[in-house]
């Protein structure tokens, strides 16, 4: 897959991802892009050991496993990080 498709894609899963999981994310489209093409590496690991395609290109497809590769990645940073705390 080319780079402008994986920055397009992982801006796309990133900010979904920062959507559905509670608490701060890294910050700005920068942020959201490096969450979406990590956790497009983390999804497509995780589609492939269960026996479907990972990231496959510009697709819906693609932007799914990314989103939920995202999502998995938030939640072990903000358990790493105890994240999910309200800071008042």
């Amino acid at each position: 897959m080319g780079i402008l498709a994986w920055i397009v894609v992982g801006i796309i899963a990133g900010f979904l991802a920062k959507s559905v999981v509670p608490g701060e994310g890294p910050g700005g489209v920068l942020g959201d892009m490096v969450v979406g093409i990590v956790g497009a590496l983390i999804g497509g690991w995780l589609f492939t050991s269960f026996g479907s395609a990972g990231v496959t290109g510009f697709s819906l497809w693609s932007v799914l496993v990314a989103f939920v590769g995202g999502v998995v990645l938030l939640l072990i940073m903000r358990a790493l990080t105890g994240g999910m705390r309200s800071t008042v």
